[in-house]
């Protein structure tokens, strides 16, 4: 079996997910799920103080891209030591997510250690990309049969929350409205497969597209939508670190007329464990919102 290296939170969960956890030599500095990984050697760092607050992150963030210096750093040695045969990294859709594929390909083409290395490069921007990656992933790591069935059971997981949603007497356009924010300040709502998981669970989203990234709000946006639903998930940030972002919202002008605030459906989530990552938990992250959605049916 192949030696395998993930540098992405997501592509970690897919490799586990497909019972190739063994074959995994090293990981990136955020990959955190599944349990077990902590003995795994960390191949790359973030050059930016993620226990910042929001602002001051979007500020870190601004200030790097202006140099046109990258956000996250990749230990060559090491990775080269490693000798893996599969590389499995983000494609150029977000550096600010994850090290870039430039820098990954740089390396592999510089050390000799790595002539051999495969590198799978994922920029999904769908639930259906997300899955397609977990069968690349799969293909490239001889074990297509056992990928194809993991999918096929997170499809029949998508299947059941589609029959929920069906069978429900709400019709579609009375689907509650829903607003998911996924950083606080500046304002962002949650965009690439965001906007379709909503739509899934029976909601209607109506402040990004989905497959684009997400965009930038003003908060009046959210107060005139009138959100029945509010999600609060913040990206990269656990539950606690989301509740202290979370907190300032309270402040803003309109806040508690907010229909979901009104009503008791504003909820904040681990965006990181979650909507974030475009890997097997979004189908849970599905489910959740299948459950906050229904309550507001």
């Amino acid at each position: 079996m192949p030696r395998i290296v993930s540098l992405l939170p997501a592509a970690t969960e897919m490799i586990c997910g497909i019972g190739l956890r063994e074959q995994l030599v090293g990981v990136s500095h955020e990959c955190n799920y599944p349990h077990g990984l902590e003995g795994l050697p960390r191949l790359t760092r973030s050059r930016i103080d993620s226990s910042a607050d929001s602002a001051a992150i979007d500020a870190q963030v601004k200030a790097l891209a202006a140099t046109g210096e990258s956000f996250y750093e990749v230990d060559a040695d090491r990775l080269a030591a490693l000798r893996p045969d599969l590389i499995v990294t983000q494609g150029e859709c977000c550096d600010v997510c994850a090290v870039s594929l430039s820098s990954v390909e740089r390396i592999v083409a510089e050390r000799k250690e790595l002539r051999e290395t495969q590198v799978v490069a994922l920029n999904p921007e769908s639930l259906d990309e997300v899955l397609a990656d977990i069968e690349r992933i799969g293909a490239a790591a001889g074990a297509t049969v056992v990928a194809e069935q993991y999918v096929l059971s997170l499809r029949e997981r998508i299947a059941d929350v589609r029959a929920a949603v069906e069978a429900s007497t709400v019709p579609s356009a009375r689907r509650p409205r829903v607003a998911v924010i996924e950083w606080i300040e500046p304002l962002m709502t949650a965009g690439n497969w965001t906007p379709e998981l909503v739509e899934l669970a029976g909601g209607n989203y109506g402040l990004a597209e989905a497959g684009r990234h997400s965009p930038y709000v003003e908060w009046r946006q959210i107060v005139e939508f009138a959100p029945e639903v509010l999600v609060i998930a913040p990206c990269g940030f656990d539950l606690e670190r989301s509740r202290q972002e979370a907190a300032c919202l309270e402040q803003l002008p309109g806040w508690a007329e907010v229909p979901a605030v009104a009503q008791g459906r504003a909820t904040v989530i681990d965006g990181d464990a979650y909507l974030n990552r475009p890997g097997p938990r979004l189908i849970e992250s599905l489910e959740l919102l299948r459950r906050l959605i229904a309550a507001a049916d």
